[in-house]
């Protein structure tokens, strides 16, 4: 009797151990929840949505991406806008990349509030924000969808690719907005 009992607790005890080592091996190099704090990439993502954060994933042009903050013991959550290599330029609320006009979908709402003269993103280069012509090897430029108050690239510069956690690529709570990232 008592060696079944100790088969069934050492049964139950591996059982346990593997695992936490498989929730232990995800959670370091595949994926990780991780939380939405503040504002700066409303309407996309708000304050207090749950996410998961792929750490295998490759970062392209607008990926949202969580990264370690340079400016805080945060982690923050901003769009890719320029990967190594582009160049930069924000003019009458348009942005351009490497000379090309892109359209920015995820602004729409703001900009449908705008007034005739109003912009959500004040004119600048990559070069006056950063001191670099193009983005460096190894670095990124990014960008709060909320663009009046995300503290980003334009105030801390670039991103440094050994900052980023991973590429968001599903919203888990609000159950209402549950799925996958576009």
């Amino acid at each position: 009797m008592k060696s079944e009992l100790a088969k069934e607790v050492y049964s139950w005890i591996k059982a346990l151990a593997i695992a936490f080592i498989i929730v232990f091996v995800v959670r370091q190099f595949l994926i990780t929840p991780s939380i939405v704090n503040g504002e700066s990439m409303l309407p996309s993502l708000e304050d207090g949505d749950r996410i998961i954060i792929s750490k295998i994933s490759r970062i392209d042009r607008f990926d949202e991406i969580a990264f370690h903050a340079p400016d805080s013991d945060e982690n923050y959550v901003k769009r890719v806008i320029g990967v190594p290599g582009d160049t930069i330029e924000m003019k009458d609320d348009t942005l351009y990349i490497n000379g090309k006009e892109y359209q920015e979908p995820y602004l729409d709402k703001y900009k449908e509030r705008l007034g005739p003269e109003e912009r959500l993103t004040d004119d600048f280069t990559l070069e006056e924000k950063t001191d670099h012509s193009v983005v460096p090897k190894g670095s990124f430029f990014v960008l709060g969808d909320n663009r009046w108050i995300s503290k980003d690239s334009r105030y801390f510069g670039l991103i440094s690719e050994d900052e980023i956690i991973g590429d968001v690529k599903m919203r888990i709570w609000p159950l209402d907005s549950f799925g996958f990232i576009q």
